[in-house]
């Protein structure tokens, strides 16, 4: 049996669906690695809702999801861009899905840590405005038990004359923090509004502003997470830390080679490809857990070319494909996503989506997701 999928070219072509999905062993926590998915949120599909309306979410299916990914071994990183923060999900929605993710971590024994931003700021902010709401967040994540993520603040990147600010900001919110904190940098791949955050477009001169503030503070920074899509930058970054800062690999395009390490050092992760990978990541950890890091690379190594493809330009788009490899893996009853976001790729682009990830077998039900990938198709007037 063969389904009919279309090419990046205008045809179609015959794809031969896969009928056993990849076996994944539950559970037991990682030993040489922290590891952590970003996870999505669930719309509700019956809400009247627009895609300039506050978000609304199916929370049962929302928080099953993160049950999901915590039966694997995987910590959450819960309300970050994967989430739609800042693309759908406003801070009043990031705030109620901390407040539960958080309430259900506890309730499972799961790890979690929570995205701290500045998106309660609808309009141009000063830099005090910036650092008082990044307060309030922070004071929400820890009264929520979560660890904390400082996430990048498009906001700080518009007020900031230049890296003295950042330092500023930063150094008062470490000095405030209860906890260690992960420091998060996501480039402008992922979002635009970011370019010259740290205070120069120059990354070599981003990177040493950004390192200046881990080591203003080193007994405040758990780790850092870098989203920049450049996998010696990151190995450069992580060398230069103060010992007992860790690195979470946050590269959706070099992933294994970074989490594997070398002579020198490694990665934990921190990805938001581990959304759709959750039961073969975990796997592939445990195997390198053992010391097998040949095993680790043969196991993940065949997964950069789907995480390549959801990722690729506009990179920030990425969540549509990770919702979509959602519902036909049965997460999800539905493939709807709130601002409207499901229409932010193609249908050709799904359609090699679902090639590549029914390669790996991550579909638990393969026929479930062949019948699901048939009816969008059909949809689109695609007939078999």
């Amino acid at each position: 049996m063969t389904i009919r999928l279309p090419d990046f070219k205008g045809g179609f072509r015959a794809y031969e669906p896969r009928e056993e999905p990849f076996a994944a062993t539950s559970g037991t926590p990682f030993t040489s690695r922290t590891v952590f998915s970003a996870a999505h949120v669930v719309a509700d599909p019956f809400a009247d809702t627009t895609p300039d309306s506050s978000a609304a979410v199916d929370w049962d299916a929302t928080l099953a999801f993160r049950r999901h990914l915590w039966s694997h071994g995987l910590g959450v990183a819960e309300a970050m861009d994967t989430a739609q923060r800042g693309m759908g999900l406003d801070w009043a929605g990031a705030a109620e899905l901390i407040r539960r993710s958080a309430a259900e971590a506890k309730s499972v024994g799961g790890l979690i840590a929570c995205g701290v931003g500045t998106d309660q700021l609808t309009g141009p902010a000063t830099l005090d405005e910036v650092r008082a709401a990044y307060e309030e967040q922070l004071a929400l994540v820890e009264e929520s038990g979560a660890q904390a993520i400082l996430m990048a603040s498009r906001a700080l990147a518009a007020a900031a004359k230049g890296p003295e600010d950042y330092l500023e900001v930063y150094g008062h919110l470490l000095r405030q923090a209860t906890e260690p904190v992960v420091l998060h940098w996501l480039g402008p791949m992922f979002d635009p509004a970011l370019d010259g955050y740290w205070g120069s477009s120059d990354l070599d001169a981003a990177t040493d502003t950004f390192l200046q503030v881990i080591a203003a503070h080193p007994d405040k920074v758990d780790g850092i997470k870098v989203s920049l899509l450049e996998a010696q930058r990151e190995i450069d970054i992580r060398r230069r830390l103060p010992q007992g800062v860790r690195c979470y690999t946050g590269d959706d395009f070099n992933y294994p080679e970074l989490i594997a390490g070398d002579d020198q050092g490694f990665s934990h992760a921190l990805l938001g490809i581990f959304d759709p990978l959750g039961p073969l990541a975990a796997e592939a950890v445990r195997v390198l857990d053992t010391g097998d890091a040949k095993g680790f690379r043969e196991l993940l190594d065949p997964t950069v070319e789907l995480s390549r493809h959801l990722f690729q330009a506009p990179t920030r788009f990425y969540k549509t494909g990770v919702v979509f490899l959602a519902w036909l893996a049965g997460h999800q009853s539905h493939f709807t996503m709130v601002g409207g976001l499901q229409s932010a790729r193609s249908l050709p682009h799904f359609a090699r989506a679902y090639e590549l990830a029914d390669g790996l077998g991550l579909f638990p039900d393969p026929k479930l997701a062949e019948e699901r990938m048939k009816n969008l198709l059909s949809l689109y007037g695609v007939t078999q």
